[in-house]
């Protein structure tokens, strides 16, 4: 069960506020920003991927949030991403003039992650390539491993969006993660950014 606070939209950017038994979550966007964040979700780990995010998407991003971490994070790093995804849609309004398509290959160290992005209306992840035994990886003492794909489900879902990530190298479990959010952040930075020759909604159909 949850209570959800108005949604509010300027321009490209939009806020919201996510409360129910488990957290309480505040996300804040601008899609035109330069990077800028202030990240607390009370889960280390998550902070500095959320922060990475942020800075190379070029999204302002300010995320407040605690949660019944005491029994697990899963509960808190979730609604995160789904008030993320929430205000990444209302933020996006109907989509006029954006790219709508991005892709990045990033590198950290030895991992390496391609993500591909399609801002389609239509919520779908493949995610793939993860060495075997990452899922469970405590990293940071917090943030299991099989989070990574959980968070970008959610985001996918809620923000109506389409997401091929693959890891095509890693071997630290903490790059393997760092390389997707860096790889998921570019992509979807050239997916949003406005192109001057769309005129309208880039789209057969008319609508995204």
């Amino acid at each position: 069960m949850s209570n959800t606070g108005s949604t509010a939209a300027l321009g490209r950017t939009a806020r919201m506020e996510r409360t129910t038994s488990e957290s309480t979550v505040l996300v804040e966007i601008n899609l035109d920003g330069t990077g800028v964040s202030d990240i607390s979700t009370s889960v280390p780990f998550y902070d500095h991927m959320l922060t990475a995010l942020s800075k190379h998407s070029l999204i302002d991003m300010t995320v407040k949030a605690t949660g019944d971490t005491h029994i697990d994070v899963h509960h808190t790093v979730e609604d995160v991403a789904i008030t993320l995804g929430e205000v990444l849609r209302t933020a996006l309004g109907n989509k006029a003039g954006i790219r709508r398509f991005g892709e990045a290959t990033v590198p950290l160290d030895e991992a390496l992650a391609h993500a591909v992005v399609d801002v389609s209306g239509r919520p779908y992840l493949v995610h793939a390539g993860e060495p075997a035994g990452q899922e469970y990886h405590l990293i940071g003492g917090h943030f299991t491993g099989s989070l990574t794909r959980h968070v970008f489900e959610a985001i996918t879902l809620h923000a109506g969006i389409c997401l091929h990530m693959n890891v095509t190298a890693g071997r630290d479990p903490h790059h393997i993660v760092e390389a997707q959010f860096k790889a998921f952040a570019r992509a979807l930075r050239a997916a949003i950014e406005s192109d001057p020759r769309v005129e309208g909604i880039p789209s057969t159909k008319g609508a995204l």
